[in-house]
């Protein structure tokens, strides 16, 4: 059972966790893998409207998506991608990457081995992983812009599409402690977190929603 002060404390994050940015021609649109095929979802709209002539899926398996997407998260999207009308041609695919560090990194690569020029990124995630993808890539790959997309879908509607609200909040919250702790290891910019938001977040852990938190031990790794 959720809690209403957790249900509340949960919208605070997830409003949080957006950036707010509209959508605009970008060089390449990245699709960060993970367990929602909706970011190849946004990701096939946002080619059709003509914000990016190219799209790189980026993202092996983890336990989360091994058992949704058993060929890989970037390959799953990229056959979400084709079956909505995107050329086979206009889709790049990072099959390796097993965190955001890495899709990063490993998608820099995959665009200039196929000799891409890059000056800016549409960078599209689930909605509550937009701050700490905006951050990291602003931290790791400094020299381009990065336009942050994700589903247009609030909090209750996304948990539904999920199917898993528990899981939802756990993420969330997940997000955020890497949001405070990543600019402290080197790999993501200092971004401001309202006092109000730090006391949700800790509500949060309080009341349990902590499957996605980096154990202290293990905090000095970026493996989500």
């Amino acid at each position: 059972m959720i809690s209403a002060q957790a249900r509340v404390d949960a919208r605070l994050l997830w409003d949080y966790h957006h950036m707010h940015h509209d959508p605009r021609p970008c060089s390449v649109a990245v699709g960060l893998g993970s367990h929602d095929l909706g970011v190849a979802d946004v990701t096939a709209e946002l080619y059709h409207q003509g914000m990016a002539p190219v799209i790189v899926f980026t993202g092996s398996t983890s336990p989360t998506t091994r058992a949704r997407m058993p060929r890989g998260e970037a390959v799953h999207y990229r056959e979400r991608a084709l079956q909505l009308g995107v050329p086979d041609s206009a889709v790049l695919l990072e099959p390796h990457a097993t965190n955001t560090g890495e899709n990063i990194a490993f998608t820099k690569a995959v665009l200039a081995e196929a000799g891409v020029k890059v000056s800016s990124v549409l960078l599209v995630s689930k909605p509550y992983e937009e701050r700490r993808s905006y951050a990291m890539m602003r931290k790791l790959w400094p020299e381009i812009e990065v336009v942050c997309a994700s589903t247009p879908l609030g909090l209750a509607d996304y948990a539904d599409s999920i199917g898993d609200a528990r899981m939802v909040i756990d993420m969330i919250v997940g997000a955020l402690q890497r949001v405070l702790v990543f600019p402290g290891l080197g790999l993501a910019i200092d971004q401001e977190v309202p006092n109000s938001v730090v006391a949700a977040y800790e509500r949060l852990c309080a009341d349990g929603f902590t499957s996605r938190l980096l154990p202290a031990d293990v905090a000095a790794r970026p493996d989500v």
